[in-house]
């Protein structure tokens, strides 16, 4: 992306219909659709392929999957599954039939079209934090989450060019009655920030709101909505080998009207999966397939995910653990998988620590590395994770966006390009034996642009580090994060979606919104 002198040019929090320069608090890398150029990391040889296949394939068939939907039940049985009250049992050739019908990647429309998204193939997209009950941070420690730190996130999320959706609530604004807070959250959300948002499948009510209030916010025709994907879900089973209703009865809604829908069972070996990561693993496949055909069944070629959350536990506490050996092996696996379905995946990045340091950046890097070596298209936590999802840090997600941003310069050309400029023979030629490369012209032409700049990484040596106050990492996240809130501005839109907008969530809070337990 260059401006009109043909610079390159970064982007943030005020991007309106098309993605302008960003702010002062950041020197970020531009949006863009990051490309993985690798070969994916594939510990199973072809054999290991087909036995968790084989495995997935029995467990669908033999055991079956409990699906508390009679809706989802009703339409497997009249698809020719066999069905025992609430259990559903599906054989080899149905499920396949159905995957044959699934694409193996789509795209995704937001309201500003310059954020359009695609889902599927080397393509890989990462999701803001989603879904922790508290938040943390420098100032005011843990603390329950609410409304207005849930904006904070939003507009973390809208000024980093690295975040390419606007996924579940950062943080659950509990000081917001159940009944209305959908249309809150999602009001903001899609005026705070102009990319790709995720509704949850918590209720009939919740899930049409949030597709009817995706369809204002973009000033499009009922027509104009269903005819591409304009927005998502993510459901996950209730492992072991457990659809809910809720969640089958949203994922059901979207798949009708063409919306996609991620399919992501939370196995954890050891707990709601067996012991081994073979044995989590094709657990967790034979969870997502059977709700992938059911979706299949409803709409023959509806969008859909494939996910892993596979993870272990902490086998002396039984607190989920994550950024393990296990887990990374698990997603090159659950990749694997995806391939052989020739299905889009779904990973995390995530860690157990409790706080922004270093336990929480080895755990995060080895997640999000995992999910770069196995090939995923989306994924989901990939900044601002704490405490296995029951924190989100705003430190944290500057600490993760660099993290981030550091593997789509990973993905660039340059860092392994070979051409003749590239080889740079005739600069060491004129550098010979014992020089350096510091004032050559080969360097002067590049040094510029030559390496990663970093937003948060401080590369000074220890004594200039310390005069300048010895800032550590999670401080200088802090400072960052304090400068984003203070700059940012909002996307723009069209006035007349927004105030349709305002009028649907004021009218639907008068009729009282979604229904509640309480």
């Amino acid at each position: 992306m260059t401006d009109e002198a043909g610079r390159p040019r970064r982007a943030g929090g005020r991007a309106g219909n098309k993605i302008r320069a960003g702010s002062a608090a950041v020197d970020q890398m531009p949006w863009r659709l990051p490309v993985n150029p690798d070969r994916p990391v594939e510990p199973l040889d072809v054999e290991g392929v087909q036995a968790i296949h084989r495995t997935a394939m029995r467990i669908l068939s033999d055991i079956g999957i409990e699906f508390l939907n009679p809706d989802a039940v009703a339409i497997l049985e009249r698809a020719g599954c066999k069905v025992s009250g609430e259990n559903v049992r599906m054989g080899e050739d149905f499920v396949m039939e159905m995957l044959g019908h699934a694409p193996e990647s789509f795209t995704i429309t937001p309201r500003n079209p310059d954020r359009e998204l695609i889902i599927g193939g080397k393509h890989m997209v990462f999701v803001n934090v989603s879904s922790p009950p508290n938040s943390w941070d420098m100032e005011r420690g843990k603390r329950s989450g609410d409304f207005e730190t849930f904006k904070e996130f939003m507009k973390l999320t809208q000024y980093f060019n690295c975040i390419h959706i606007a996924g579940g609530y950062p943080v659950e604004p509990i000081d917001i009655h159940p009944s209305v807070r959908h249309l809150d959250c999602l009001y903001e959300k899609l005026t705070l920030t102009d990319k790709v948002v995720h509704a949850y499948s918590l209720g009939a009510e919740r899930v049409e709101d949030v597709m009817e209030m995706t369809r204002l916010a973009g000033g499009l025709s009922q027509a104009e909505f269903d005819a591409k994907p304009r927005m998502y879900t993510n459901i996950n089973s209730v492992s072991p080998l457990k659809h809910d209703y809720p969640m089958l009865d949203g994922a059901m809604r979207l798949a009708k009207r063409g919306q996609p829908v991620v399919v992501t069972p939370f196995t954890l070996a050891g707990a709601m999966a067996p012991v081994t990561m073979a044995g989590a693993v094709a657990l967790s496949i034979a969870e997502a397939l059977a709700a992938i055909a059911l979706l299949q069944y409803i709409n023959p070629g509806c969008p859909v995910v494939i996910g892993t959350f596979t993870s272990n536990v902490d086998m002396k506490s039984g607190a989920p653990a994550f950024g393990t050996p296990e887990y990374m092996r698990a997603t090159q696996m659950t990749g694997q998988m995806a391939r052989f379905y020739k299905l889009p995946l779904r990973s995390s990045g995530v860690c157990a620590a409790n706080v922004p340091d270093g336990q929480a950046m080895w755990e995060t890097s080895n997640s999000l590395w995992a999910a770069v070596q196995s090939g995923t298209n989306m994924v989901y936590h990939a900044a601002g994770w704490l405490e296995g999802g029951l924190i989100a840090s705003p430190e944290k997600f500057i600490m993760d966006c660099e993290v981030l941003q550091m593997i789509q310069r990973y993905f660039e050309e340059a860092t392994f390009a070979t051409r003749e400029e590239d080889l740079a023979f005739e600069a060491i030629k004129e550098v010979g034996a014992g020089g350096h490369y510091f004032g050559c012209q080969h360097t002067q032409e590049r040094y510029q642009t030559a390496f990663y700049a970093p937003m948060a990484s401080d590369w000074r040596n220890y004594e200039a580090w310390e005069q300048d106050g010895a800032v550590w990492t999670h401080e200088r996240a802090h400072r960052i994060y304090k400068q984003i809130m203070a700059e940012f501005e909002p996307p723009a839109m069209n006035g007349d979606h927004r105030e349709e907008l305002a009028r649907f969530v004021a009218k639907r809070k008068q009729e009282g919104g979604a229904p509640t337990d309480f």
